[in-house]
């Protein structure tokens, strides 16, 4: 238990980080509400089976893509892209302090993190 919520510590530290790296980026602070959940759209691909649901899930729950995206966007000058990965980088440590963890291909529920509702996973 101590571990547990050892981690869910760091997700917080995580998510504090990305919305300070978001508040730099210069938006009004009404997008960031408004944008938090739109990672979870990839939930789509789970229409298409099981597989193709975790790779699309993962794709855009994977902390190395948001960094990898808004290190583009710094690249390339393209703000925009550092959003994209800003609020993904936010999204994932918000979803690790509730649970929901990268998904394996045997269906939604099981992650990385455990089994979702699992109360010993």
């Amino acid at each position: 238990m101590i571990m547990k919520n050892l981690l869910k510590l760091e997700e917080l530290a995580l998510m504090v980080l990305g919305i300070f790296m978001f508040g730099l980026l210069g938006y009004q602070w009404w997008w960031l509400p408004v944008l938090i959940l739109t990672p979870d759209v990839s939930m789509l691909g789970y229409l298409l089976g099981a597989k193709i649901g975790a790779m699309s899930y993962n794709l855009f729950h994977h902390r190395g893509f948001a960094v990898l995206l808004y290190f583009v966007g710094i690249y390339f000058m393209l703000p925009i892209v550092q959003l994209i990965g800003t609020i993904l980088f936010i999204h994932t440590a918000m979803d690790r302090i509730f649970g929901y963890g990268l998904k394996y291909d045997k269906g939604f529920k099981f992650t990385h993190l455990g089994e979702i509702g699992n109360k010993n996973g």
